[in-house]
């Protein structure tokens, strides 16, 4: 049998500690290999976010497929809770990496309404706690959290207490609340603005045209 040692080349016996160490670091690297192509690549922050979809605000059946997509169980929410996000500019993948910044998993709301800067105006974006039926992170306030837990959070881009909301965010905001009361058996009041439920905001602003909302919602 030939020596397969090329000329010029020493070669030295690894002594049994080296020997174990190398196995044990090639073991690693293929373990961690293996490890990054079951998960795939890395992700930048923001990249985590669950995932959302988008509805046109201008179809009925849009709106109703936000509550035909899943499934709910009976006596599951037994309120909504009106926000704004407090910027002109916004929306739900946006708002979504903001929560994650501040420590909450994702879009804390269940569903955003754009105003054209940023998201489409009068478009809702339905977050990953309404497709997956989760609690929200929306709510402030001493309200208890099994309570919290029970109340559908919607968020209208913009800053109530500087601009009025566009007609296009408000008809899709009552399409949807009417939907939503509809279907969960909800009773206009239980359709709360943030502000009535936590001292510590005025959310969704002091332009947010309360009589009118209450007239939409009396009236359907």
């Amino acid at each position: 049998m030939s020596d397969s040692t090329a000329p010029g080349v020493t070669t030295r016996k690894l002594t049994r500690p080296q020997a174990v160490w190398i196995t044990l670091i090639a073991s690693m690297t293929v373990a961690s290999a293996a490890l990054s192509f079951a998960t795939g690549p890395s992700r930048a922050q923001g990249d985590s976010l669950p995932g959302a979809f988008e509805l046109a605000p201008t179809q009925a059946s849009g709106i109703r497929a936000i509550i035909d997509a899943v499934q709910i169980e009976p006596g599951r929410w037994d309120g909504i809770v009106i926000h704004h996000s407090g910027a002109m500019q916004g929306s739900g993948a946006s708002i979504g990496r903001q929560h994650e910044a501040q420590g909450i998993r994702g879009l804390g709301y269940h569903m955003v309404i754009g105003n054209g800067h940023g998201a489409p105006d009068g478009e809702a974006f339905v977050g990953y706690r309404w497709q997956q039926q989760l609690p929200g992170a929306h709510l402030a306030g001493t309200m208890p959290q099994d309570e919290k837990n029970r109340k559908i959070g919607i968020c209208l881009v913009g800053d109530g207490d500087t601009k009025p909301f566009t007609d296009d965010q408000m008809s899709t905001l009552a399409a949807l609340v009417r939907e939503l009361q509809s279907a969960l058996d909800i009773p206009d009041q239980a359709v709360t603005l943030h502000r009535d439920l936590a001292d510590s905001t005025t959310s969704p602003g002091r332009l947010f045209p309360t009589a009118r909302f209450r007239r939409t919602l009396a009236a359907q």
